[in-house]
């Protein structure tokens, strides 16, 4: 069977035509007219280009029409497309792209849908198709001026994560005050080590109480300064986050997930202690995050999972190392008792 043949030269021109349009869309939306209203993180691109990628995809395709799903593989496959260009001409992040990967494959298959819906009955040829395909091409460029006029709404999110440590909770304090430096080793592997996410390094305290300067650093010169305003001995501690801007290199983040920047940011950090039962702590960690998007919902699954991984990691180094110096403890002071 020909490569060329008529099914396959309208299957390649419309996955092209759609491959067009999305790449339309993301110069259109990165360009600085439109980034004071949120650029790509508008839902002009983020919902309403992928639903004309989907449309334009099915509008293209050969001119039998089934009633099987089966058309939908055409849109998805030309999201994958798209993910695969931008990614190799570095035009986004592999962060962003796996972030949008999942909403525009869903939303590619929506526009696909509404333009059957929105054709059924005609003649593929019906000149009525081409205002409808034309109707989902423009949306997104005509409502971008519209939704630049209005903020992006700020959601402020917490992500807890509780660990349960064998050890009293003298020794989980002395190990959450100060981090001493974290080895790869230490923490094991993560898909957020994968997808570009800087691993925790260590963290020091200027001084032990309130007003204490905690400086916490993650790999490639990402450091937060946080600034102690409660302490608890053995109970609590609690500190205001604020990225050092001035030692975050530029490529670390893509410009869409930089913390304290525009769109995300990490306000706050606090460990409670717990009594868990005789030499057992219970150990909290929560923090409190700002995110200013359209899609915070959406956006607020990721940056959960990512946090609460990133803190997941850290309590199990906190655990592992409060329970050794605990067993290290116990076997000393049983020496000095004469016990075996």
């Amino acid at each position: 069977m020909p490569l060329f043949e008529r099914r396959n030269a309208h299957n390649i021109t419309a996955v092209l035509l759609g491959l067009t349009f999305a790449l339309l869309g993301r110069f259109a939306f990165a360009d600085n007219a439109l980034a004071g209203g949120g650029g790509l993180l508008m839902l002009g691109f983020l919902v309403l280009v992928p639903i004309g990628l989907g449309a334009i995809t099915e509008h293209f395709s050969p001119a039998k029409r089934t009633n099987s799903w089966s058309f939908i593989f055409r849109s998805w496959g030309t999201v994958l497309l798209f993910l695969v260009t931008a990614f190799i001409f570095n035009l986004e992040g592999a962060i962003c792209l796996i972030i949008i990967g999942p909403l525009f494959i869903v939303l590619s298959a929506v526009g696909g849908v509404l333009y059957r819906l929105l054709t059924r009955n005609r003649h593929p040829d019906d000149n009525r198709n081409t205002f409808v395909v034309a109707g989902f091409a423009l949306l997104p460029f005509v409502a971008a001026p519209l939704e630049s006029q209005f903020a992006a709404p700020d959601d402020f999110r917490r992500v807890q994560n509780t660990i349960l440590i064998n050890a009293p909770a003298e020794a989980v304090w002395h190990n959450i005050i100060r981090v001493p430096a974290i080895s790869a080793q230490d923490l094991g592997p993560s898909l957020v080590d994968k997808i570009g996410f800087p691993r925790p390094v260590e963290a020091t305290l200027s001084f032990e109480g309130v007003g204490g300067v905690r400086h916490a650093t993650f790999e490639r010169g990402v450091e937060f300064i946080e600034t102690v305003d409660v302490w608890e001995p053995r109970r609590r501690i609690s500190f205001r986050i604020v990225p050092n801007t001035a030692t975050i290199p530029p490529t670390t983040f893509d410009e869409h997930v930089t913390v304290g920047g525009r769109f995300f940011d990490v306000l706050r950090g606090t460990y409670e202690l717990q009594p868990a039962g005789p030499g057992r702590t219970r150990l909290v960690l929560y923090s409190q995050q700002r995110l200013s998007t359209r899609l915070n919902p959406y956006a607020g699954l990721w940056t959960d999972f990512v946090m609460s991984e990133i803190q997941e990691r850290i309590l199990r180094v906190v655990a592992k190392r409060s329970e050794a110096e605990a067993a290290q403890a116990t076997s000393a002071s049983a020496l000095v008792s004469g016990r075996p």
